[in-house]
């Protein structure tokens, strides 16, 4: 079998849990044959992969979202668009249902010769009038027609891309990816599968109202339209699995169906991890296993670690994982710690990361949005027990959902850095508890995430679709 695996932002360049179960995917599937279309907001040209490439991965193609930026724009050109097509583009942008096909249609029919001359174009100055004039009056034009440009650009370079062919799509989110998928189910009519490891339109929902760069009043429509990418993936999946229950019924709320989800948990190879293996360094050794970038708040953190610091001076921090993906929020975290006078906090960059679960007391994460972090099941294979933000399915990895093996640690509530900071503490100051939860970490990760278990569920997934 022949499948696509359609990802955003992420293999082969970029480490994470989703790169991780990208790469663990195809290396456990050695029957299958894997393309992976990588979409990308930087050039990737002569980056290094982060990754050893299967036997079985054929090839991967990148789509560079800044492609297009440098070519020279013929303006005011008109590309005779039919009533349903100027429509659909009207619907896409208003943030109401969108005639997708005839999109998918428009931009696979040869007609765009560029899509940024089709941007320059009347027809597309036309869209925008008619949306200032029916939707948006209140917007000033000149603000919409920029914002709206770049708002669809990546999504149309995106879509201007040819797709490879394959037996089967498999996108591991929506947005960009999820609407790539959609199009190659639409153009080959073969099988398309959807996984949300985190909920896409979540993540990017909080991060626009959260965004300094985005005016107010374009805050909604920005959302409206991360909606709108979401439920055209969930539209033309043939199936759509989550990470747990939660984000199932988060993808239902949104508009998937419900007959077509389902759930498949993450999974780990437990011969990778040897909890006899542990070293006994000396004083407590606390660390986080994240790529510096806003989402895995770091800051919140580090102002937790200062509060754990004033009651245990000689506590060892570290933050294990890349910071080269966003540079200046890095340059921020060590001013942050440089102004609070932090001691002991080490930024290791990518490193092996069994070298530090060897040692680690206590793992922390203190994320705004996660799926099924792969990270806390890395470290309960290792005995080590978790402090996190009750996000995505934390609390039911740390504290259990109706398992019978005991709280593994402790949840508390987004960005309440002196919360995380006390539990930090109690399981630092109380050693037996800390070795319980640790044991209980291992004792559920063994039962209830093995890798085994999980491959042999998206094989089950595969083969429905492709008999």
């Amino acid at each position: 079998m022949k499948i696509c695996l359609i990802a955003e932002g992420s293999y082969p360049y970029v480490t994470g849990g989703v790169s991780s179960w990208i790469q663990s995917t195809m290396v456990n599937m050695p029957e299958h044959e894997f393309t992976v279309l990588s979409i990308s907001a930087k050039d990737t040209v002569g980056a290094q992969s982060r990754y050893p490439h299967p036997p079985n991965l054929a090839d991967i193609q990148t789509i560079h979202l800044g492609t297009y930026l440098d070519e020279d724009i013929t303006s005011g050109k008109r590309y005779s668009l039919t009533a349903d097509e100027k429509e659909a583009f009207i619907s896409l942008i208003g943030g109401v249902q969108t005639d997708w096909d005839t999109l998918f249609s428009f931009f696979t029919s040869g007609r765009v010769d560029s899509i940024l001359n089709f941007l320059a174009s009347k027809d597309f100055f036309d869209i925008v009038h008619e949306l200032c004039q029916t939707r948006f009056a209140q917007v000033p034009f000149t603000d919409m027609f920029w914002a709206l440009r770049s708002m669809v650009l990546p999504l149309f370079i995106s879509i201007d891309k040819p797709m490879p062919e394959a037996d089967l799509y498999h996108s591991v989110s929506t947005g960009y990816a999820g609407v790539l998928g959609a199009l190659a189910k639409q153009q080959y009519q073969k099988p398309f599968v959807l996984t949300e490891h985190g909920i896409y339109t979540r993540e990017r929902e909080e991060e626009i109202i959260k965004a300094d760069w985005i005016k107010g009043y374009f805050k909604d429509i920005w959302i409206g339209y991360f909606y709108n990418l979401s439920n055209c993936a969930y539209q033309y999946a043939d199936e759509v699995t989550s990470l747990f229950d939660r984000n199932r019924e988060i993808q239902i709320e949104i508009g998937c169906p419900a007959e077509k989800t389902s759930v498949i948990p993450n999974g780990i190879d437990l011969n990778r991890y040897d909890i006899r293996n542990r070293e006994n360094k000396p004083g407590i050794h606390i660390g986080a296993i994240v790529r510096v970038v806003p989402i895995k708040d770091i800051k919140t953190m580090l102002q937790s670690f200062y509060i754990v610091q004033q009651e245990i001076p000689d506590a060892q921090f570290y933050i294990i994982g890349p910071f080269e993906e966003d540079e200046e929020y890095y340059e921020e975290c060590i001013d942050l710690t440089k102004s609070l006078g932090l001691r002991n906090v080490i930024f290791t960059g990518e490193v092996n990361v069994m070298d530090y679960l060897s040692f680690l007391d206590i793992l922390v994460l203190a994320s705004i949005s996660e799926g099924q972090p792969l990270v806390i099941l890395e470290g309960f294979a290792m005995g080590i027990p978790c402090v996190a933000t009750d996000v995505g399915s934390c609390s039911e990895l740390i504290l259990g959902g109706n398992d019978p093996y005991g709280k593994a640690g402790n949840v508390v509530p987004v960005m309440h850095f002196h919360l995380l900071a006390n539990e930090i503490i109690h399981l630092t100051l109380d050693e037996q508890k800390r070795k319980k939860c640790g044991e209980n970490g291992y004792t559920r990760v063994k039962q209830l995430y093995p890798l085994p278990l999980m491959v042999s569920r998206y094989k089950s997934l595969y083969e429905r679709w492709v008999h």
